[in-house]
């Protein structure tokens, strides 16, 4: 069981950055691939960014590329996403989420957070 906790979320301006967190309980961190998503409202859930094991190895979606960076820190048990020049269309309550295989499909994640809210406003 994993348990994971999202934080960092909060009100910027458009060309602003944030930094999200999500924090996993127990001792097998480093076996699990992490992934972000997102979604808003009358949507649905959107992957964001996905992290191997390792670290050696991201993915992005394409509206995110260049602009937000995943990251994790094995020893820490924690995933980071970096975002900068944030706009207004990433607006969205953002999970972090764990699973055995590397995947940009959310149903292939086994855990998820409770979720951290990004509002940019123009």
């Amino acid at each position: 069981q994993v348990q994971l906790v999202e934080s960092g979320g909060g009100l910027v301006q458009a060309g602003g950055s944030l930094r999200l967190s999500c924090a996993a309980s127990g001792r097998t961190f480093s076996t699990y691939a992490m992934g972000w998503f997102r979604q808003t409202p009358g949507k649905e859930r959107e992957f964001v960014a996905a992290i191997r094991r390792s670290g050696g190895s991201t993915d992005y979606a394409d509206s995110v590329k260049g602009r937000f960076t995943i990251s994790r820190d094995n020893a820490k048990n924690t995933v980071y996403l970096q975002m900068n020049s944030l706009k207004p269309e990433d607006t969205a309550v953002y999970y972090c989420a764990a699973g055995r295989s590397y995947s940009f499909r959310g149903y292939d994640y086994d855990y998820w957070g409770q979720g951290t809210q990004v509002t940019v406003s123009s």
